[in-house]
């Protein structure tokens, strides 16, 4: 593939909108279906296939994620299953750049939180080597989505435009970051005063005649998984009216082919990548919040580049007029890439959308067994250089791997670990005074793998291992909540926001309960099984609860938690954690996977 210079001279974008954010997620163009016109041909016919290469939800990983974060399943030929290791941005940028080789009119977009939750690597220097990477790989473009916001608002934008910390300066003696090359869109998130959107909306890609839209967006409920901090100032607005706003704008423009880039997602009916997304019908597979928005966005929208959900699928869900359009997403961490074909029509300026069926988008493994882009494994060198001093301390040792983010359960292992960690750093009374702890899921991003990731020797729980699990360094916060109030939260778990799709709490030693999913809505917790240290809990009793400053916001659409009271802010919930495995294993005395019996589930 040409440097990326050589690209940049070849391809012109003329964007619109207001000031522009960087940061992650690609789409590229794959190899053009047999007897598609390339070079001169292509430009002397009437249509021309445009590689549209797409990723979403990286969060850093610019190393391949341990555990079961970094493997896709694939559904093999008979029937039957495989675990594939996948990811790391060395695969993916070499992924990319195989890809995009004799493909003349090709494009790599992102659909958001290409930074946030982020392993060391790249949280340390806040997701500095991230945007570096990005750019190298040459993405073009990216929607921004909710853990872009973890930092607010300016961090946001100085990822956008560049410049040092304002806190920690550069890490680079006379080096400035350059922020990213590429824009980041931001079509839903106006300030509140002005009304204007935060960064550019839209922004058009040109190539040879060509010119393509693209309008990117995040979830309108952002608010509800972001801290109150990180959004400050901001509205966020309907998907599907904000899309249809700009697809107006930009067909008033002449720009009649169109991409919406949205960090929000679905529920595929099969976890393997390249199961059949449309079977038996057209969208049959895949369940959640894109569906009904794929249903209402436009017609004047040619395909939807979705994310958010960390799930794979490549769907043909017919828009508002009945036509084909694809709905893609790429799993997460880089671990897949989507590669659709977008087929131009040079006289309407327009996608031909009676040609997008079925393999029209595919997702491909970023396996591991391919080269390494050298340039990528010296960006990773260089940045693990200044890492090194904090991310390989050792803070405790594991028997075996502790799953956390890849359970397959409500209640993980790793999830019991960090809620009686929490619950140990503040249960002293000058300290808290805390009698249980309460644990987001989301929170956890990751597994602690039993084997080393670098030279520390297996077992070894490492500073950066740690820092991945819980990358967020939330305060921890004690509060006082009743039995009743403690009973509304263990039902949001299942109701409201979360009826849908279930955010179970994890939670410390002493508290268990039953949940019934036969049962629907806030009846799945079964009032008279839930107990704190095998006492009954007691609806008029005051209670005080840990939990991290983002719960205790009402965060991950827990409400009742924001009417705790007398609340009192400990330590960060990354040093209750690191605290924790350190004064509870040691080489010879490992810690062990908890049982994860703390929650019964019927089902």
């Amino acid at each position: 593939m040409p440097a990326r210079p050589q690209r940049r001279r070849t391809i012109s974008r003329l964007t619109i909108g207001a000031a522009v954010l960087a940061a992650a997620a690609t789409v590229t163009v794959t190899a053009l279906p047999a007897g598609a016109d390339t070079g001169h041909g292509a430009r002397a016919g009437r249509t021309v296939d445009v590689q549209l290469l797409s990723f979403n939800d990286f969060h850093g990983n610019l190393e391949p994620p341990q555990g079961s974060s970094g493997t896709v399943e694939e559904l093999q030929p008979d029937g039957s299953k495989k675990s594939v290791a996948a990811g790391g941005v060395e695969y993916l940028a070499q992924s990319l750049r195989t890809a995009r080789k004799g493909h003349p009119y090709s494009v790599t977009a992102a659909a958001g939180d290409l930074v946030g939750a982020s392993p060391l690597l790249s949280g340390l220097f806040h997701d500095e080597p991230t945007i570096e990477a990005m750019n190298k790989l040459g993405l073009d473009v990216t929607s921004v989505g909710n853990h872009e916001f973890d930092e607010g608002r300016a961090e946001l934008t100085r990822l956008q435009k560049g410049g040092c910390h304002p806190k920690d300066g550069c890490y680079v003696k006379g080096r400035k970051f350059r922020g990213a090359d590429f824009p980041y869109l931001t079509a839903n998130v106006t300030d509140e005063k002005s009304g204007k959107p935060l960064l550019k909306p839209y922004t058009v890609w040109k190539h040879k005649g060509v010119k393509i839209g693209f309008i990117g967006l995040t979830l309108e409920g952002t608010p509800d998984v972001v801290s109150a901090n990180g959004v400050k100032g901001l509205k966020f607005h309907d998907e599907v009216e904000t899309i249809n706003k700009y697809a107006k704008v930009l067909d008033r423009q002449g720009v009649k082919a169109i991409v919406a880039l949205i960090h929000e997602g679905g529920l595929p009916a099969s976890t393997s990548y390249n199961y059949n997304c449309d079977s038996p019908g057209p969208g049959d597979g895949i369940s959640g919040p894109i569906t009904d928005i794929a249903k209402h966005v436009t017609p004047k929208v040619d395909a939807l580049v979705t994310g958010h959900t960390h799930q794979a699928y490549a769907c043909t869900i017919p828009d508002p007029s009945g036509r084909p359009r694809t709905v893609t997403s790429a799993a997460s961490y880089g671990k897949l890439y989507t590669d659709t074909t977008l087929t131009y029509d040079r006289r309407t300026q327009d996608i031909v959308r009676t040609r997008v069926t079925a393999p029209g988008a595919v997702n491909h493994v970023v396996n591991r067994t391919q080269p390494k882009a050298a340039d990528m494994t010296s960006l990773i060198a260089r940045w693990n250089k200044l890492a090194a001093p904090v991310a390989n301390r050792p803070v405790g040792h594991i028997s075996a791997d502790i799953a956390g983010r890849g359970a397959e359960a409500p209640e993980s292992p790793l999830g019991d670990v960090i809620s009686d960690a929490q619950l140990e750093a503040t249960k002293a009374a000058d300290k808290g005074g805390a009698q249980l702890a309460l644990m987001n899921p989301g929170g956890i991003r990751s597994d602690l793998a039993f084997k080393a990731s670098g030279s520390e020797g297996d077992g070894v729980v490492t500073y950066g291992e740690a820092f991945t699990v819980q990358p967020f360094t939330n305060m921890m916060n004690v509060v006082d909540l009743t039995g009743a109030q403690l009973l509304t939260a263990l039902q949001q778990q299942v109701s409201g926001p979360n009826a849908a799709s279930p955010k179970i709490l994890q939670v410390s030693k002493g508290l268990t309960y039953t949940l019934d999913m036969k049962k629907s809505g806030a009846d799945r917790v079964v009032k008279d099984s839930v107990k704190l240290n095998g006492a009954a809990l007691d609806p008029a009793k005051t209670y005080r609860v840990a939990m991290n400053e983002f719960l205790a916001g009402g965060g991950d659409g827990f409400p009742v938690l924001k009417d705790a009271k007398n609340k009192y802010v400990g330590p960060s919930d990354l040093d209750a954690f690191t605290a924790y495995l350190t004064a509870h294993s040691s080489a010879s005395d490992p810690l062990s996977p908890p049982k994860a019996d703390r929650i019964t589930v019927e089902k």
